[in-house]
């Protein structure tokens, strides 16, 4: 999904979990509100607890690794999961050019 739609998409549905993938000394420099960083914990807690019908966005700095993030929870039984094409990145570019650029 792209940046605009992935914008679009937050707006109308807020509580919509927000998977960024990246280390923490990246989401140091720059983070989307509402994010939460994908751990080990997190992951398993998905695994065992989430619906797997639940919507989810997943996000990285260009988009690489949340793809393959996004890919693997989607074999694992998720439905909804979209990646965030051109992740953080892009998202400075075309939505929020407050965000840093690294």
């Amino acid at each position: 999904m792209s940046v605009q739609d992935a914008a679009a998409y937050l707006e109308e549905h807020p509580e919509t979990p927000l998977i960024d993938v990246r280390e923490s000394f990246e989401r140091d420099i720059c983070q989307l509100p509402t994010s939460r960083q994908l751990t080990e914990a997190l992951a398993e807690d998905m695994l065992a607890h989430w619906d797997r019908d639940l919507p989810v966005i997943f996000y990285c700095h260009h988009g690489g690794r949340s793809r393959a993030a996004a890919e693997y929870f989607q074999q694992q039984g998720f439905s909804q999961v979209r990646n965030m094409t051109g992740g953080i990145e892009a998202w400075s570019l075309l939505v929020n050019p407050e965000i840093p650029r690294y």
